[in-house]
This record gives C-alpha cells, sequence and structure tokens, in this order.
C-alpha cells in the first residue's frame, strides 16, 4: 500500500500540471470511488489552487472567483495512481475517474482492484483533523516524540503505525526506520530512552526522505509514478521483505513475526527483544 514517500511523489510529479488549471468536465466510470452522487457538480468548473500531501492522502484544492470551494482528497489504496495526459491519448486501463482540464490535458485515476478513493470535502483540514503531525514537519521534533513515547505507554510499532498519533508512515517505513534505531518492534514507548528517542527522530527522517528521493518502493507490480516508472528504494531494504536474509548491518539472519496484526521484519541481532520487567 502506499504510503508517504509515494503518495509524496505522485504530488509532486501531478502538481506541475494541474495547479492553475480549470476543470471543465468530470467523468467517473467506477461510482464507488467518489463515494458521493455530487462529486463532479462540485468539482466541474473549479480551478485548481494547489495540490499537496497530507499523511497518506493527496489533496487537491478547488476555487471559483478566488473563494475556496473545498477540495478533492484522495486515497491510494491498494493499487491507485494517478496520472495527466493529454486528451488525445488513449485512456488508460482501469481508468476510474478522469478530470478533464482546460489545457487539453486530462488527470487520470487508475485503480486496478478499486480500492482507492476520490472524495470532494468542503473543508480538507476539518476532514483530516483528526491525523497526527507530519513527521517531516515543524511539529515533528525529537524532544515531541520522546514526550509523546512516554506519555502513550504503548508497543513501540502499532504505536508508530497508527495515523491519530504520527501521519503518513506504514509498515515498510516503520520497519525500516526501527531497524536504523536498533529499536524492537515490541519494545514498550515509555521505555525508550531520550537517547533512543533522539536517533529514532532522525531515522525516521531520514528513511523518508531518502525513499522520497527514489520515488517510494515498487515491490510490486501496482505502485507506479505518475510517469509510469518504479520506485527504487526497495533495493535500499535493509529488513523489509528480507526475511530469511542477512542483515545487512551485521550479517544475522533477518526474521520474521507479526506484531499488531502486521507481517515485521527485524534483526535480533541489532534490535535486541526487550526483557521483560520483573
Amino acid at each position: 500500500m502506499p504510503e508517504l514517500p509515494e503518495v509524496e511523489t505522485t504530488v509532486r510529479l501531478i502538481r506541475p500540471g494541474l495547479v492553475g488549471r480549470t476543470i471543465t468536465s468530470a467523468s467517473v466510470a467506477w461510482r464507488r470511488t467518489v463515494v458521493a452522487d455530487e462529486f463532479e457538480p462540485r468539482v466541474t468548473g473549479a480551478r485548481i489552487a494547489s495540490v499537496r500531501r497530507r499523511a497518506k492522502y493527496f489533496v487537491i484544492d478547488l476555487e471559483r472567483r478566488g473563494e475556496s470551494a473545498g477540495a478533492i482528497v484522495g486515497h491510494l489504496r491498494m493499487t491507485g495512481r494517478v496520472l495527466v495526459q493529454s486528451a488525445r491519448a488513449s485512456a488508460p486501463d482501469y481508468a476510474k475517474v478522469a478530470l478533464a482540464l482546460d489545457d487539453g490535458h486530462v488527470m487520470h485515476f487508475v485503480d486496478v482492484r478499486k480500492f482507492g478513493r476520490l472524495v470532494w470535502h468542503a473543508d480538507a483540514a476539518a476532514e483530516l483533523a483528526d491525523l497526527g503531525p507530519e513527521p517531516l514537519g515543524d511539529e515533528f521534533t525529537a524532544e515531541w516524540l520522546q514526550r509523546a513515547l512516554r506519555e502513550r505507554r504503548r508497543v513501540l510499532k502499532p504505536l508508530l503505525l497508527d495515523q491519530t498519533f504520527l501521519a503518513g508512515l506504514g509498515n515498510i517505513y516503520v520497519d525500516e526506520s526501527l531497524h536504523r534505531s536498533g529499536l524492537h518492534p515490541l519494545a514498550k514507548s515509555e521505555r525508550v530512552k531520550p537517547a533512543q528517542s533522539v536517533l529514532l527522530h532522525r531515522e525516521i527522517r531520514a528513511v523518508l526522505e531518502e525513499a522520497i528521493e527514489r520515488e517510494g518502493s515498487s515491490f510490486d507490480v501496482f505502485y507506479r509514478t505518475p510517469e509510469g516508472n518504479p520506485g527504487s528504494y526497495q533495493d535500499q531494504f535493509r529488513v523489509y521483505g528480507r526475511d530469511g536474509k542477512p542483515c545487512r548491518a551485521c550479517g544475522t539472519t533477518i526474521a520474521r513475526l507479526v506484531v499488531g496484526q502486521r507481517g515485521t521484519h527485524v534483526c535480533p541481532r541489532c534490535q535486541p527483544k526487550p526483557r521483560a520487567r520483573t
């Protein structure tokens, strides 16, 4: 499932073709993709003011006559993809929504498995208000993380996956960040030492920035950038999906376990299992 780096890559690549354009018509081939029946009239005739990311969502802010006209909030889910192409080109396979633009281009929302969603909201900020801070934003500091871990008193990996705690992280990048920090996914958040939380903060940011630079991770046939290219961060994975293979840091065999009902990958040596309190 696309996580923060994949959605950020999508936003950066579609933004130049969308900002400033007016949506002249909307065509929905799979009704469940847009959720509400009023999607087409809400977006048709609106000008695209900005394209941004919030957590794992992409947000297309709209305006009419200089006033806010709500926003399209999209989630790629398992197999969603967004691309902008000439209206003269053939529509891509599995296109579920098409937004025609006033410059002769079309934004297509493509989704093989039909789990992705595009929803118009009058107030995107209110709709996404329950999300935690952005891990690449100013709110996410080492001091905030240290305090928040201590206050939550939860198992570390499920906490980092909780979008109300920290927005945008998923299974891949939590596993990678924990390995680089030397922290076991079953560690209790309140027992993470200050120096460890500083390291975890640094590695979360480093992993995400490196993944964005490599346009995300493509370990199946579904995730592709708007330009149709696979990401390449999967070539840098240290633990994710590498169970049975040697750790890139110490050579110990990577193990797979289940934490919070999620497949999890750890190096038993680099990430020692926390001892139970007696």
